[in-house]
C-alpha cells in the first residue's frame, strides 16, 4: 500500500495535499496547521527525508525574501489601520460611493489596489470592501471573492508585476506586446466578475454615511489617493533607479524583488502620517497587532508549502518537469497540455511567478509554440491566462488565504465561487490562441 502511494503520480500528489489542505481548515478552522501538515505530507510523499524536508522548510522560512515577505504584510496591515485610524479609509470609501453605487464601489476599490504589486494585497483592499457594505447585507463570501477577484484584474499586463516580467524575459516579447494580449484578458476578467459577481451585490447609487450627516470627507480624491501614489512611485522610482545602478555597475548585486515595495509602504506611511498624525497612543495600538502577526504567520505557512513544490526532488527533477512528462506519456494533446501544465503549477504554488517560472520554459520548448511573434503571443495568451487562474482559485494563494481569513469564510467556497468568472478568463484566453495562432 505504501509503496503504491509512493509511486503514485506527482499530479495526484499535489493535488491530493491541496485537497488535504481544505479538508483540514473546513474541520479544525486553523490555516496555519492546515497548511504545515499539507507541507509536511507533500514533502515525505515526494520522497524527502525527515532532514532534507527540515532543510528546505528553514532555507524557505529565513531567506531573505521570506522575511522581506512578511515585513510586508506587516507593513500592509499598519498602512491600513492608520488609514483607519486617520480616516482616511472612511474618506475614501465615502469619496467613492459618492461618485458610484456601492456594486461599482466594491469593485473599484480592490482594482485600485491593484495597481500595487505587493504581496496579499488584496488585505490592504478587504478593509475598503468591508466598508462599502456599512448595513451589513452582502454575504461575506461575496465580499470576500468580489476583493480577491478585483484586486487581479490588472495582473495580466501592468508591468511592474514580477511574474509578468520573468514572462517577459522568458519569451522575449516586449511590454506592449504582451499588453496587447494581457488588456483584452483584463477586460474578460472585468466582465466575469461583473457578470458572475458584482450582478449579485445591490448597486443602488448611495451616498457614504458622513455626507448624510452633512460631513463631506476632508480631503479631496487625490489627497486620499496619496498613500497608494506613493507606493506605486516609490516602487517605481527604486526599481528604475537600481536599474540604473546596474547598467553603470554591472557587478552591484541584484536587488530582491520586495525591496521596492518595502520602501514604498514606509514612505506612504511617513506621508500619511504628515497629513494626518496618529498620537503615539495610536501608533502603539497600531503596531502591537496580533492580527498582523497571524497574518505573517499564516504567510510563512504558505511559503513553506510552496517551497516543496518549487524544490528539485530526490531524483534531481522539479515537481513541474515530472507533471510535463507524465502529462506526455498520458498523451494529452497539445492544446490541453499548453492549458493544464501552468495551470497545475499555478494551482499548486499560489503565484504567477511559481507556474511562469517553472513551465514557461517547457512550453515554449514545444514544436510550433516559440519562433514567431504570432506563436509566441498565441501561446502566451492562453498559458497566462490558464496558470494565472490557477492561482486565482489555489488555497495557497496568499491573497485567497487573506480575503477568507479577513472576512471569515471558507477558502473552498470561495474558489468554488470564483470559477466561472475563472472560465471567463480562460474562453479569452482560447480565443486569443486560434485567432493569433
Amino acid at each position: 500500500m505504501l509503496d503504491a502511494l509512493m509511486a503514485a503520480p506527482v499530479i495526484l500528489k499535489v493535488l491530493g495535499t491541496l485537497a488535504l489542505i481544505l479538508v483540514l481548515n473546513r474541520f479544525c478552522r486553523h490555516l496555519v496547521v492546515s497548511v504545515s501538515v499539507g507541507a509536511v505530507v507533500l514533502a515525505f510523499w515526494s520522497g524527502h527525508s525527515a532532514g532534507e524536508a527540515a532543510r528546505i522548510a528553514w532555507r524557505q522560512f529565513s531567506s531573505a525574501s521570506n522575511l522581506l515577505l512578511m515585513l510586508i504584510i506587516f507593513q500592509v496591515i499598519y498602512l491600513s489601520s492608520q488609514m483607519a485610524a486617520t480616516g482616511v479609509m472612511r474618506d475614501l470609501v465615502g469619496a467613492v460611493r459618492a461618485r458610484v453605487s456601492r456594486r461599482a464601489a466594491m469593485a473599484v476599490l480592490p482594482a485600485v489596489i491593484g495597481f500595487l504589486p505587493m504581496p496579499g494585497g488584496a488585505l490592504f483592499s478587504a478593509p475598503l470592501v468591508d466598508s462599502c457594505d456599512a448595513d451589513g447585507c452582502i454575504p461575506a463570501g461575496l465580499k470576500a471573492q468580489t476583493n480577491h477577484w478585483f484586486r487581479h484584474v490588472w495582473e495580466y499586463w501592468w508591468p511592474l508585476y514580477p511574474g509578468l516580467l520573468l514572462a517577459l524575459e522568458i519569451t522575449g516579447l516586449e511590454v506592449w506586446q504582451f499588453a496587447a494580449i494581457g488588456m483584452p484578458l483584463s477586460l474578460c476578467a472585468i466582465a466575469g466578475g461583473s457578470v458572475f459577481l458584482l450582478r449579485r451585490i445591490e448597486g443602488e447609487q448611495g451616498r457614504p454615511p458622513a455626507e448624510a450627516e452633512g460631513q463631506g470627507p476632508s480631503d479631496g480624491l487625490f489627497r486620499l489617493l496619496l498613500p497608494i501614489a506613493v507606493v506605486i512611485g516609490s516602487y517605481a522610482v527604486v526599481r528604475l533607479g537600481y536599474a540604473g545602478v546596474r547598467a553603470a555597475w554591472p557587478e552591484a548585486p541584484k536587488l530582491n524583488r520586495y525591496v521596492p515595495m518595502v520602501a514604498g509602504l514606509c514612505a506612504a506611511m511617513l506621508v500619511l502620517q504628515k497629513q494626518r498624525p496618529l498620537t503615539g497612543q495610536a501608533w502603539r495600538k497600531v503596531l502591537l497587532s496580533v492580527r498582523a502577526v497571524n497574518m505573517a504567520v499564516i504567510v510563512a505557512a504558505v511559503r513553506i508549502y510552496g517551497a516543496f513544490i518549487e524544490s528539485n526532488l530526490p531524483s534531481g527533477q522539479t515537481l513541474a518537469a515530472q507533471m510535463h512528462a507524465e502529462m506526455q506519456d498520458w498523451g494529452i494533446p497539445l492544446i490541453l497540455l499548453l492549458m493544464l501544465l501552468p495551470f497545475v503549477s499555478g494551482l499548486a504554488t499560489g503565484l504567477t511567478i511559481g507556474f511562469v517560472g517553472p513551465t514557461f520554459p517547457i512550453i515554449f520548448s514545444l514544436p510550433g509554440q516559440g519562433g514567431s511573434v504570432a506563436a509566441l503571443l498565441a501561446t502566451s495568451a492562453l498559458a497566462f491566462a490558464s496558470g494565472f487562474m490557477g492561482t486565482m482559485l489555489s488555497p495557497v494563494h496568499v491573497c485567497l488565504v487573506v480575503s477568507s481569513e479577513h472576512f471569515h469564510t471558507r477558502i473552498l467556497r470561495n474558489a468554488v465561487g470564483l470559477m466561472r468568472p475563472a472560465a471567463v478568463v480562460v474562453a479569452g484566453g482560447l480565443a486569443l490562441y486560434f485567432l493569433l495562432g
